[in-house]
């Protein structure tokens, strides 16, 4: 039982943390800005399902995903370092992704996610 509280409280801290990461970079310009003629759920699950590739990602793999206020998802790692916010426009979607920095990592992520456009 114990290690169930500990394991929700360090995903907590860890949300938490990833969040105000997301934010900082959000007021900043993304790393890639894409569309899409998919809808945004199938996009956004796409991504997520992609990202969690171990056989790609190894033990960085992870892909989460939440709605946002404005009708789209956000799909992102567990730090928080990359995250893609997918948007409804039309019949289609937006596709803002950002990355903590421009590395190697950041372009298998981007390669994985436009897949999925």
């Amino acid at each position: 039982m114990h290690k169930v509280v500990i394991g929700a409280l360090v995903l907590a801290a860890l949300a938490g943390c990833a969040g105000l990461k997301m934010k900082e970079a959000r007021a900043g310009s993304p790393y890639k800005s894409l569309a899409s003629d998919k809808a945004t759920l199938v996009v956004a699950e796409c991504i997520q399902f992609g990202w969690q590739d171990e056989s790609v990602f190894g033990v960085d793999a992870g892909g989460f995903k939440e709605p946002t206020a404005a009708g789209g998802f956000t799909v992102y790692t567990t730090g928080g370092d990359y995250f893609v916010d997918v948007h409804p426009v039309g019949a289609g979607s937006t596709v803002k992704y950002y990355a903590a920095e421009d590395n190697m990592p950041a372009k298998r992520r981007l390669a994985a996610l436009a897949t999925c456009l």
